[in-house]
């Protein structure tokens, strides 16, 4: 074993001695080595030298309770979801282009460019303003009650969207409230999932968050076709209306659901956390993992302590890693937007008219159900296969599909020319044949699996802070998406899918490189790991220092004299 390795694991279990109280079974004979190995092979006593303390084994099976629970948190991502499949459709209804767009010499109306983009995309610009500036609400007031007071933002902002009459700024700025609300979730509602599920199945839990957005976008897409046979209001408003007891249910749910055992150590409330761990675990109290796990959040709290509160600048630590996540969270989420799945969801109405089909809300539909049960199937993927291998794999996917896509588009969808109006029946089924393989392996890796890794990567003095600056990143490319794509496709029409493309082949190269495995680890052995400086594509052989055995040796996994490219996917 290396003297690095000694050291860090030297330093980890002392931290646990020293905080582990006379309750703790940790701290008791039974659940410690007698004896230990050095360095050099001989044995040592306890009394020499601080052994590490082995976690006692998880409960067998599936902790349906939490599960549910979680869900209930994830709910969150609904209401976001529910939003971004209804308003591409408003935009095509025609009593909101009478009420909200421009008229036309011929007295048909119309939504100008400009004014599409800002309707659509000001909603993630009050998303990122939600992030950065109210995300310390859950440090402050705890994950639920943080959530409670997105979720009451967010109907205000659905006031103001519903009783706008003529004026088209004042829905936008309806939106813009409803997207702080929105951008508040974003943060808070991962967070509390992984900080209150099994390590086991955090990625699933996780995410849930993605799937509920996913269901969301769904059923706002049969919404839109179920109300387009109105001729009034009634063909926005009631998905607007509707709006409101989605945030009732969210409130509602934040009755039931456990408060983070992170922020309740940090509050002092021991007991409560206690009561929390047990919870998520499926066990009392009392059980031995729920002491454990107690023990290691207490060694984790009380050391953040010990250096002070964490403000902006402490995001710029490169000693323990903090910028190097700060700088990968911000890239991960930034490369899920710019694979171009939200090109599809914003305008998929727009899209399918455009290659033939008559009607393009019927159509939308397939996106959404494909969407949603591509999510459902990269809940069984991410806690087996591991986050890297995911986004590996689905990126992959998704440079083929968007070959393909973009390539058909340029080349065949109209054999004579934009102009002509002549599109290929062949070529618009093969278009939206890859839209939807596409939208699968999207759905089955980066959408869900960008929001886990954010949620694992940062330590708890700076995780309000850095999830927020990841999440700001998002909804900024969000926007220049939703904003620039109407400008972008009328002057390069289905060519826009190479940017994309292009974009999805960086994204796979920074994942290799720069992007860690986590899954099975709980949060505390995360920041351990970044601590150690572990390479990431040898992080899927990384081991907590509770289960390492004399010759585990650190330096091996922070150093590669070979090439990198030859072991793409590391395993256990």
């Amino acid at each position: 074993m290396s003297e690095k390795s000694t050291i860090v694991e030297q330093e980890h279990s002392s931290n646990l001695l020293d905080n582990t109280d006379i309750t703790s079974v940790a701290s008791t004979p039974s659940n410690k080595n007698e004896t230990d190995i050095t360095p050099e092979g001989d044995p040592k006593t306890e009394s020499e030298n601080a052994t590490n303390i082995a976690a006692p084994p998880s409960p067998p099976g599936t902790n349906w309770g939490i599960c549910v629970l979680c869900l209930m948190v994830a709910f969150g991502g609904y209401i976001s979801g529910w939003d971004s499949g209804t308003i591409g459709g408003y935009e095509s209804q025609t009593d909101f282009l009478k009420r909200f767009g421009s008229k036309r010499s011929d007295g048909t109306y119309y939504l100008s460019k400009v004014r599409t983009g800002l309707l659509t995309s000001m909603f993630n610009i009050g998303n990122a303003i939600g992030c950065f500036f109210l995300g310390r609400l859950g440090d402050m007031y705890g994950r639920r009650i943080g959530l409670i007071v997105a979720a009451v933002i967010f109907i205000v902002g659905n006031i103001i969207q519903i009783a706008s009459i003529r004026a088209w700024y004042q829905y936008m700025i309806g939106r813009i409230v409803a997207g702080v609300g929105a951008g508040l979730i974003a943060i808070l509602s991962p967070m509390l999932i992984s900080e209150v599920a099994p390590k086991n199945s955090r990625g699933a839990m996780v995410s849930c968050y993605q799937l509920m957005i996913t269901l969301g976008i769904f059923l706002g897409y049969c919404t839109n076709f179920g109300t387009k046979r109105y001729h009034n209001s009634t063909q926005w408003r009631v998905g607007v209306g509707l709006q409101f007891a989605w945030c009732l249910c969210m409130i509602s749910a934040m009755m039931f659901v456990p408060e983070s055992p992170r922020f309740l150590v940090e509050k002092g409330r021991i007991e409560e956390a206690k009561r929390s761990i047990g919870r998520s675990n499926g066990v009392s109290p009392d059980d031995p993992v729920a002491i454990w796990e107690l023990d290691e959040i207490q060694v984790v709290v009380d050391k953040s302590r010990a250096e002070g509160e964490a403000g902006w600048l402490d995001l710029f630590n490169t000693e323990h890693k903090i910028f190097q996540r700060v700088i990968m969270g911000i890239a991960i989420m930034a490369f899920q937007q710019l694979t171009g799945a939200n090109y599809f969801f914003y305008y998929g109405t727009t899209i399918f008219k455009a290659v033939g089909m008559k009607d393009g809300f019927e159509a939308a539909i397939v996106f959404g159900v494909v969407n949603f049960f591509s999510t459902c199937c990269a809940l069984l993927f991410v806690d087996r296969l591991g986050r890297r291998r995911c986004l590996l794999y689905g990126a992959a996917g998704m440079i083929c599909c968007m070959v393909v896509f973009a390539s058909v588009g340029v080349k065949r969808l109209w054999p004579k020319g934009k102009k002509a109006g002549i599109s290929s029946q062949g070529a618009g089924d093969c278009m939206i044949c890859f839209s939807c393989f596409f939208l699968f392996c999207f759905a089955t890796s980066w959408a869900p699996i960008a929001f886990v890794i954010i949620s694992e990567t940062f330590p708890l003095n700076v995780k309000a802070k850095g999830m927020a600056l990841a999440i700001v990143s998002n909804q900024l490319w969000n926007f220049c998406i939703g904003f620039f794509t109407p400008f972008i496709s009328n002057s390069i029409n289905f060519a826009y899918g190479y940017v994309f493309l292009g974009c999805i082949c960086l994204a796979w190269i920074y994942v290799f490189f720069f992007v860690p495995e986590t899954k099975g680890l709980v949060l505390e052995d995360v920041d351990i790991m970044w601590r150690e400086g572990t390479l990431p594509w040898k992080s899927a052989s990384w081991i907590p220092p509770s289960e390492r055995g004399a010759n585990y040796d650190v330096d091996a996994l922070a150093n590669d004299d070979s090439s990198p490219w030859r072991k793409m996917f590391g395993r256990k």
